[in-house]
């Protein structure tokens, strides 16, 4: 099918892409033991909730539950469409 991304593509850009990197650039991380941590940007908390591995390249909230990769993340904090957060990335 024209257009579609393929995800062998798709699987080498997360592979390449350090996900604390692109979240730092957005988000003042913390480091806390093999993870990094800050207040969740989805929602509003007093304490941090929002960590980010870089071991399993993945953010997760405990306190909303928001959670995925590099291009979810783009998604959602940046508010784009699926394939510009993979041009973005790219």
């Amino acid at each position: 099918m024209a257009g579609k991304i393929p995800q062998s593509f798709l699987a080498d850009l997360l592979a390449q892409t350090n996900i604390v990197t692109l979240i730092q650039n957005r988000l003042a991380l913390k480091k806390s033991g093999d993870n990094y941590h800050c207040k969740c940007p989805f929602h509003q908390e007093n304490s941090p909730s929002f960590s980010v591995s870089e071991k399993k390249q993945f953010f997760y909230c405990f306190g909303c539950g928001e959670h995925g990769n590099a291009i979810q993340f783009l998604m959602r904090y940046d508010r784009l469409a699926f394939r510009s957060a993979v041009e973005t990335l790219a």
